[in-house]
C-alpha cells in the first residue's frame, strides 16, 4: 500500500496583547481574521491596564480571551502599569509560547509586552507602526513607547506613507515595513454599517440621549491629554462656554474619569446651559454621537482617524499631532488650545457652509477598512 502524505505548512502561534479600549477596538478586526486564517494559531492575552472599558470591547465584539493579567488598580501609576505587564508576560510567554507577539500602537501595554517578548526572543509584530509627533514630550508617555515598541519589533503595519518614511528615516528595514491603513477604519465601517442597517439598535442608542436637538448642531468633544491638564483644559472649557452661548448648538462631552480631568471640567462646565457633561461612553454609544454631531473637537487620536470617515470635520485640540496625515488631507485641522483660536475655528465651520464642507467632504488618509486582512496576509508570506 502506498502511503502519500502532503505536507502542510506550520501553524504559527499568533499571541494578540492589548489593554486599553483603543487597541482592543483596533486589535478586533486583525484577531477576527487571523482567527480565521489556516496559518495562525492565534491566542488573545487582555493585560487591562484599563479594565472597565477594555472589557466593554471584548464583549461588544465577542474577541476569545485566553489570558488576563487583570493588571489594573486604583490610582495605579506609568510605574505600575510597566512593572505589571512586564512580569505578567513573563509568565504567560513561557505558557503559550507564541511565534509572534503582536501590539498595537502607543500604550504602555506596547510597549511593556514588546520588551517582554524581546526578553524571551520572540519576534515583534508592530500594528500601527511608525507615528511621530517627534517631541519626546507630547503625547507624553506615547511618544516614547512607539519609539521602545518600534526599535523592537520585527514586522512593522504603518497606516500611511508618512509612517513608512517616519520608520525608514530611522533606518528600519524597508522589507519589515509594511503600508496597510490604519484597523481603526475597518472597525468603524463595520459597526457603522450595523447602525446603518439595524434600525432597533439605532433607535436603542438614540434613547440614551433624550435631551439631543435635532434642530441644534451638535459639537462633540474629548479632552484627555496629559499635556492639556496645565492650563490647556481651563482654556478649553472658556472656548466651549463662549460656543455654547450661541442658540444654535448644543455641545455633548463625554468625559474621562481622570480626577485631573473631572474636577476641572466639571467645576468649569457643569452649570453651563447646552453643554452636557455625561460619562465616557461604551463604543457604540460613542459612534453614535460622532455620526449625529455637526463637528468633533478632540485631543484623542483615535478620533482623529474615525470622524474623517464620517464625514465630521476635526479641529484637534493639540499643538502638535503624530498624525499629521488628516491635517494634510484637511480633514482636520491642528488648533492648539487657545480660547480665542477655538472659538474662530468653530465659529468658521458654524457659519460657513462652504468652509465646513471643504473639511468634510475630503478623502480620509487613513484607511478603506482593509488593513487587518493585509496585515495577516503579510505575515502570512513573511513569517
Amino acid at each position: 500500500m502506498n502511503h502519500i502524505t502532503t505536507q502542510r505548512r506550520e501553524r504559527k502561534k499568533l499571541l494578540v496583547v492589548f489593554g486599553t479600549r483603543p487597541e482592543a477596538l483596533k486589535c478586533f478586526p486583525v484577531v477576527r481574521e487571523a482567527l480565521a486564517h489556516r496559518d495562525f494559531l492565534t491566542k488573545v492575552c487582555v493585560t487591562a491596564q484599563h479594565r472597565e472599558m477594555v472589557d466593554q470591547v471584548v464583549a461588544l465584539t465577542g474577541m476569545p480571551v485566553h489570558y488576563d493579567l487583570d493588571i489594573m488598580q486604583p490610582g495605579q501609576s506609568l510605574f505600575d502599569v510597566t512593572t505589571r505587564v512586564l512580569r505578567g508576560m513573563e509568565a504567560i510567554l513561557d505558557d503559550a509560547r507564541p511565534d509572534i507577539v503582536m501590539v498595537q500602537g502607543d500604550t504602555t501595554t506596547a510597549m511593556a509586552a514588546s520588551l517582554a517578548a524581546f526578553y524571551k526572543r520572540i519576534p515583534v509584530a508592530h500594528v500601527e507602526a511608525g507615528l511621530r509627533s517627534h517631541n519626546i514630550d507630547s503625547p507624553f508617555p506615547e511618544e516614547l513607547n512607539r519609539h521602545i515598541t518600534g526599535n523592537i519589533a520585527t514586522w512593522h503595519f504603518a497606516p500611511t506613507e508618512q509612517a513608512r518614511s517616519n520608520l525608514l528615516a530611522e533606518g528600519k528595514d524597508a522589507s519589515r515595513i509594511f503600508v496597510t491603513g490604519n484597523t481603526v477604519i475597518d472597525t468603524l465601517l463595520y459597526f457603522s454599517g450595523k447602525l446603518d442597517t439595524d434600525q432597533a439598535l439605532s433607535a436603542a442608542l438614540a434613547s440614551g440621549f433624550p435631551f439631543l436637538d435635532p434642530a441644534k448642531k451638535l459639537i462633540l468633544v474629548t479632552s484627555h491629554r496629559r499635556e492639556n491638564q496645565n492650563g490647556g483644559l481651563q482654556r478649553i472649557c472658556a472656548a466651549l462656554k463662549t460656543l455654547a452661548a450661541r442658540g444654535d448648538v448644543q455641545i455633548v462631552y463625554p468625559v474621562h474619569p481622570s480626577p485631573a480631568v473631572r474636577t476641572t471640567v466639571e467645576a468649569e462646565l457643569s452649570q453651563v446651559p447646552n453643554i452636557f457633561l455625561i460619562e465616557p461612553q461604551d463604543y457604540l454609544p460613542f459612534l453614535y454621537l460622532q455620526k449625529q454631531s455637526y463637528l468633533v473637537l478632540t485631543d484623542s487620536g483615535g478620533v482623529q482617524e474615525e470622524a474623517p470617515s464620517l464625514g465630521k470635520p476635526v479641529l484637534v485640540m493639540r499643538d502638535n499631532t503624530e498624525r499629521p496625515e488628516g491635517v494634510a488631507a484637511g480633514t482636520a485641522r491642528l488648533v492648539g488650545t487657545d480660547t480665542d483660536a477655538l472659538v474662530a475655528h468653530c465659529s468658521a465651520l458654524l457659519n460657513d457652509p462652504a468652509s465646513y464642507q471643504s473639511m468634510a467632504q475630503r478623502r480620509n488618509p487613513y484607511g478603506d477598512g482593509l488593513a487587518s486582512a493585509r496585515i495577516v496576509e503579510e505575515l502570512t508570506e513573511n513569517v
